[in-house]
């Protein structure tokens, strides 16, 4: 299970649409609570479902999503390349979800909105240093043109599978957000 975690407006409901459906939707209404999405993929040879739990961004609904961290064995924490305020705003993200997930959780931290580079606020070398900071997984995509949502989920899940496979997960515990078979 993954949850998909940031501000509101990053947007993170688009990258969920894109991944889920292969479809932009460039109007949205904003997430109450959460938003649910699956997908089967395929990695190294395995077929994986992937359960998505997109969260509200909105501060009013902080609490709410609290309660979908526990029992999630991946992240993507999204922020909008275009508005600094949205990465300014990654560690409390970040800090909330150390302190409610599974500490093995794997976390990918996505630029998004990265058609959009004529109005980058957020450097690429920044994103990539916040990750590396903070020891996680990092890449820029676009919801709009698809670029490097597929990546953002396989990546993340290949970790996640790397390590079920070196023993970081108990598989039999569904406490962490896995289920196998």
């Amino acid at each position: 299970r993954y949850i998909i975690i940031g501000d509101t407006g990053v947007p993170k409901s688009c990258l969920l649409l894109q991944f889920t459906d292969k479809r932009f939707q460039p109007v949205h209404d904003l997430t109450i609570g959460v938003e649910f999405g699956a997908r089967m993929v395929t990695i190294d040879g395995r077929p994986i479902k992937l359960q998505i739990w997109d969260t509200a961004g909105q501060e009013s609904f902080r609490s709410i999503t609290r309660s979908y961290y526990r029992g999630a064995a991946g992240a993507l924490l999204v922020y909008d390349i275009t508005r600094r305020e949205t990465f300014n705003h990654l560690a409390s993200w970040l800090e909330d979800a150390r302190q409610h997930a599974n500490p093995n959780m794997t976390t990918m931290l996505v630029g998004n909105k990265c058609d959009l580079a004529h109005r980058r606020a957020v450097s690429k070398e920044e994103g990539e240093q916040f990750a590396k900071e903070n020891g996680l997984l990092f890449l820029e995509a676009s919801a709009r043109t698809a670029q490097n949502v597929e990546g953002a989920f396989i990546r993340t899940a290949g970790k996640i599978l790397q390590n079920i496979q070196e023993g970081v997960f108990d598989v039999t515990n569904e406490s962490s957000g896995i289920k196998a078979g």
